[in-house]
């Protein structure tokens, strides 16, 4: 079986360890790191200062000290633990997702 591949185009940090994401494939959305945070080697982002410091290099995000993520569960996941965004949230009320209200997930609608 072949699996698609995907490179992340553009990362944006949130509070609450967000990561808004763009992919190549033009698919956004928010991953949360949250329930990364409790194993090596994304210890280290529990610092505010380490974690805003993500970036996007090789198609995926890394953070300083050598810390990163494969695309393929960055984009798998966007949406699934934290928020998907539309272009302005702010205008539009928020629903819990049929994927997982066991995770919080939620949607823009």
């Amino acid at each position: 079986m072949v699996q698609d591949l995907f490179d992340v185009a553009s990362v944006e940090c949130r509070e609450g360890h967000l990561l808004h994401l763009r992919f190549d494939d033009g698919a956004e959305g928010v991953f949360d790191m949250s329930p990364w945070m409790c194993r090596k080697p994304y210890l280290a982002l529990k610092s505010p200062a380490i974690f805003n410091g993500a970036k996007v290099a090789f198609g995926t995000v890394v953070w300083p000290g050598g810390i990163d993520i494969d695309p393929e569960t960055l984009r798998n996941g966007i949406g699934r633990f934290a928020y998907n965004l539309a272009p302005d949230p702010v205008s539009t009320a928020l629903s819990v997702a049929e994927d997982g209200p066991e995770y919080g997930a939620k949607t823009v609608t």
